[in-house]
């Protein structure tokens, strides 16, 4: 019996057409948002570049496949979580959601859907593991969260949320289907916020959102449909492009961040470091357990904020933004923004594909200026 390839080699054509001869291997961007129509409606055809698209399906059979559910995509992380969260509940539910994760995300809960009578409640990542989810209609969480890197028991959270008839969502960006399985382990949907390292190149904003659960996936797209959250074909046909790498990336990106994390935790000028692949991790066990990788982010605290910044500046090959996941690595002081309540010291850093020697040596020579 032929065994199956690993998701790592199916992302390389996921969604992609069977060869044919005398034709390109991958379909180009159909650029349309009216399609020929008549008579009376046919609910196969394609109609109108807001309910459905050509570039659209491809890509999201490829998702659909990797993630091992239905998959939506939206034109940003952000779209693709506010569809979970919009579609999903109504007047009187309430909504979880980690108090030290992607700050965007309570914002629009907040100002958005507690004013038409949706409650919401916030955990720390640590404490989910003894939560029970009493009250609680849905979960949007996340592991490893971000910046920090806690990590919860996916598969223990969603029996316990399923005792509670509350629905589990993961927002899964840090690691990528090929570094965890939300939908396998038992979680209701996967989240992803596709512009960071599936698309992997700092030039597309887009997300998607992936469930097995039929009538949840419907929810979610005729929000999207009526909302008019969708992506450009453009945009589309680049992320769906960049899965074909996202496995080499990622394998190199991994590989680095541990080389990194060993090397931080053992300088005298480092004050912590938080990296799952660290045995003496407090995200270790867990990440152990359930990730199929340990990631590409390291968080470590410098001695204060004069450190943090004069470190970051210092940089040679590491540039100073606001993301993650690209081929090129990224570091940001986290407590400028007022909003995930850490250390004014403390670094988030995505690391890239640079060879390892180099990001070593440029991280070396910017901590003598600490």
């Amino acid at each position: 019996m032929t065994k199956k390839p690993s998701l790592a080699t199916l992302s390389i054509n996921a969604g992609a057409p069977p060869p044919e001869q005398g034709k390109s291997f991958r379909r180009g961007p159909e650029f349309a948002s009216t399609f020929h129509l008549s008579g009376d409606v046919d609910p196969t055809a394609f109609q109108y570049g807001r309910f459905d698209h050509p570039t659209w399906r491809d890509l999201e059979l490829g998702l659909s496949q990797l993630e091992g559910g239905e998959t939506s995509i939206f034109p940003s992380g952000m779209a693709a979580a506010a569809a979970i969260l919009t579609s999903l509940v109504k007047p009187g539910d309430t909504i979880l959601l980690p108090s030290d994760g992607y700050a965007p995300v309570r914002y629009y809960t907040e100002q958005y859907l507690v004013r038409f009578g949706v409650n919401l409640q916030t955990i720390a990542t640590k404490d989910i593991e003894h939560f029970d989810f009493a009250g609680v209609d849905l979960a949007l969480l996340e592991t490893p969260s971000n910046p920090m890197l806690d990590t919860f028991d996916i598969r223990e959270a969603a029996e316990r949320a399923h005792t509670q008839n509350c629905l589990l969502a993961i927002d899964n960006t840090t690691l990528t289907f090929l570094g965890q399985q939300p939908l396998a382990l038992g979680a209701d949907i996967s989240l992803c916020a596709d512009t960071k390292s599936v698309n992997g190149h700092s030039d597309v904003v887009f997300g998607h959102v992936s469930t097995k659960n039929s009538a949840l996936s419907d929810k979610i797209r005729e929000w999207r449909k009526y909302s008019g959250n969708i992506p450009g074909p453009m945009e589309t046909w680049l992320v769906h492009r960049s899965l074909s790498t996202l496995d080499m990336r990622l394998q190199r990106m991994c590989e680095n961040a541990m080389r990194l994390a060993e090397y931080l935790s053992e300088h005298q000028k480092v004050v912590s470091v938080r990296y799952p692949g660290l045995v003496s991790d407090p995200s270790y066990k867990i990440a152990k357990k359930q990730q199929d990788l340990f990631g590409f982010i390291i968080s470590f605290e410098l001695s204060d904020k004069e450190a943090a910044e004069n470190f970051l500046n210092a940089c040679k090959l590491v540039y100073e933004a606001t993301s993650f996941g690209g081929v090129h690595s990224m570091a940001e002081r986290r407590a400028r923004w007022g909003t995930d309540n850490i250390a004014e010291g403390v670094i988030r850093f995505s690391v890239g594909c640079e060879r390892t020697e180099d990001i070593l040596d440029d991280v070396e020579q910017a901590l003598c200026d600490v």
